[in-house]
């Protein structure tokens, strides 16, 4: 944990790691996590997301819901389900739903400060949705939309692929901001002077 972590810093030590320790997450960093969830901006006020924390017997029922390709969240002690669905945030009349964005700005902000606790909080979109739903039942009209694996880092690479271990390693590169931003028309690109 850094104490009085700065945003930025935060930012820049927040990583995608995949190797956990087997410690347990504390309930008061679970509770910590969960109240940045609560002040996270959302439309209106709404706070669309609905989290199950799955850290004893449901654990095990989603870690059987996960792809292959994340055998390696098995390791993780706790995993959260980040549930929600349109009719509980701003559905406007041109057709977006907001409770897809809405809970993506939590999620950013609980990653933040898990950084700042020295934690983990890596989200997934591989897994079975329906097993998940079972697993901690979810009611059938909510969508999950992400899984949030959680612990503290560990140095056990074993369930991990080669691609894995390369992105535990170093940082995979950012595209140049020239190619993500834009200044007041499409494709008019953003030129650093930095």
């Amino acid at each position: 944990m850094i104490e009085n972590m700065d945003v930025v810093d935060a930012i820049a030590v927040r990583r995608a790691y995949r190797a956990f320790s087997d410690r347990p997450v504390e309930r008061k960093n679970i509770i910590a996590l969960a109240k940045a969830m609560c002040l996270a901006p959302s439309c209106n006020n709404n706070q669309p997301w609905r989290v199950i924390i799955c850290c004893k017997d449901s654990l095990q029922r989603v870690k059987e819901a996960l792809d292959l390709g994340n055998v390696w969240a098995t390791a993780a002690p706790l995993i959260m389900v980040l549930a929600s669905k349109p009719s509980l945030d701003c559905r406007l009349n041109d057709g977006r739903d907001y409770y897809q964005f809405s809970c993506g700005l939590a999620v950013g902000q609980m990653i933040l400060r898990a950084s700042e606790l020295g934690l983990i909080a890596h989200p997934i979109a591989g897994y079975d949705p329906c097993k998940i739903k079972d697993a901690c039942g979810i009611p059938e009209d909510n969508v999950i939309i992400t899984l949030i694996v959680c612990g503290y880092p560990g140095e056990d690479i074993s369930l991990l692929s080669d691609d894995q271990i390369a992105q535990q390693k170093e940082r995979p590169k950012r595209l140049p901001l020239g190619d993500t931003l834009f200044f007041e028309e499409w494709e008019e690109p953003y030129i650093s002077s930095d």
